[in-house]
């Protein structure tokens, strides 16, 4: 059992890499080039922040009727909302891992078809199908549907809506959560730190949730999201056999945002989180209990045509691990992670961006949790790894992004020297990626 925990903890660690979401079936449906929502994508200006609030709806859609003066009763759009992505890579290592080439090539790292644009009145979805090369299989990806509408509330407007989406944050609105957040390509090719706060990616298209959510004077935005398990490729019904994390009940998703205006300058600051009870390979028995509150900022000032952002998050997990614990898979019940991720980007108009980011893990030393293993392990039980990402970007046009990506490691899971216990450094995780990014 504990084992199996941990192989299935390190593999939803590794596949966690995040890709962008910039899909041209809006443009069309909009008749908007992509930099009215974006400043590079998948980075949403205000009109795009609006935009996914309003449901992916921007105009009404196309309306037939029956007779004059009486609907049918059926709102289609005008353009089908499809979409189509590419992602060319190559990742290059400081010191490759023990019996691999000297380079991962992705060829594609990633192919995409969206579903993308407003169905209906009030109605509408970013929905994605992936193929990516590690699996060799087409998947179900990110996906958010959304109805929403308006009222007034204290003589304010109030947006609401609700969402049914697939992974904690995908639903945001802003680029300081984690599905959301830098770096928005990123290789699949290189290795994961060995602990990620739950919230951070790990639930990422192994849920189902349904939430509603608000924006009060286009100030206080505020939403409550239920999740349940789903187990994408896994048994239906779900029998939790074989998946570390089988949510017992309902996982609670909160989310609290404060944006405002003065004069260039744009600020929200804000916090998110979740909370789940799991049975580990199961769906009854002993649980595991994880709270994982989360702070988080987005800055932007514009220069010009130019345009300067900042984003941050920081997320506290706490963690009880009954249920790891009894089956001898940790050494201790109670752990607590802290994850810190800051990134700055300068825009020079939409064609070149440059990005500089920090990134920080720590967490409790733990030598059964965190075991030992060349590579991937941590020779001495601990979680902390910390590092940064230099980022260049050249957008020829505005659906077509080369992209080059450097990381870098100070410490990787808990030391800078032989962290594995075989004598790996953290430097040699080092990796160089070359991205080539086309939608169309």
């Amino acid at each position: 059992m504990r084992r199996t925990i941990r192989i299935a903890t390190g593999l939803a660690v590794l596949m966690s890499f995040q890709y962008a979401q910039a899909v041209p079936s809006f443009a069309r449906q909009t008749g908007l080039s992509c930099n009215v929502c974006h400043s590079n994508a998948p980075e949403l200006t205000a009109f795009g922040r609006d935009f996914k609030l309003r449901g992916y709806v921007l105009a009404p859609p196309l309306t037939p009727t029956d007779r004059v003066g009486v609907t049918s009763g059926l709102d289609l759009t005008k353009n089908i909302p499809l979409s189509f992505m590419v992602l060319l890579s190559n990742t290059a290592f400081q010191n490759v891992a023990p019996a691999t080439q000297n380079s991962a090539v992705g060829f594609p790292q990633q192919l995409s078809l969206f579903l993308a644009g407003g169905f209906a009145s009030h109605f509408g979805a970013l929905a994605q199908v992936t193929y990516s090369h590690s699996s060799d299989v087409f998947a179900m990806d990110n996906s958010d549907f959304r109805y929403a509408n308006e009222t007034t509330l204290g003589g304010k407007k109030l947006d609401y809506g609700v969402t049914l989406n697939n992974n904690p944050t995908v639903q945001d609105l802003w680029n300081s959560t984690p599905a959301w957040g830098f770096p928005y390509i990123s290789s699949e090719a290189t290795v994961g730190s060995i602990a990620t706060p739950l919230i951070d990616g790990v639930l990422a298209q192994d849920v189902a949730g349904a939430g509603v959510y608000s924006m009060w004077n286009n100030h206080l935005y505020t939403e409550i999201t239920a999740y349940r398990s789903e187990h994408e490729a896994g048994p239906v019904p779900v029998n939790g056999a074989g998946f570390p994390y089988n949510i017992s009940a309902a996982a609670p998703y909160w989310r609290a945002a404060w944006q405002q205006n003065w004069g260039a300058n744009y600020l929200m600051v804000g916090t998110y989180g979740i909370a789940v009870n799991s049975h580990p390979g199961a769906i009854t028995g002993a649980l595991d209990r994880y709270i994982d509150p989360a702070l988080d900022f987005q800055y932007e000032r514009p220069f010009g045509a130019n345009l300067l952002d900042a984003h941050g998050t920081w997320i506290h997990e706490n963690s009880n691990l009954n249920a790891t614990f009894a089956a001898g898979g940790a050494d201790a019940v109670h752990h607590t992670l802290n994850t810190f991720k800051l990134d700055s980007t300068y825009h020079w108009t939409t064609k070149y961006t440059a990005t500089g980011a920090l990134f920080t893990t720590t967490g409790t030393t733990d030598p059964l949790l965190y075991a030992a293993a060349p590579l991937t392990g941590s020779f001495s039980g601990s979680p902390n790894t910390s590092g940064y990402i230099l980022q260049a970007a050249y957008w020829p046009v505005q659906n077509i992004d080369i992209n080059v990506n450097y990381t870098g490691y100070t410490k990787f899971n808990g030391a800078g020297t032989n962290y594995d216990g075989a004598g790996r450094t953290a430097a040699d995780n080092n990796s160089v990626y070359m991205a080539l990014w086309i939608m169309f």
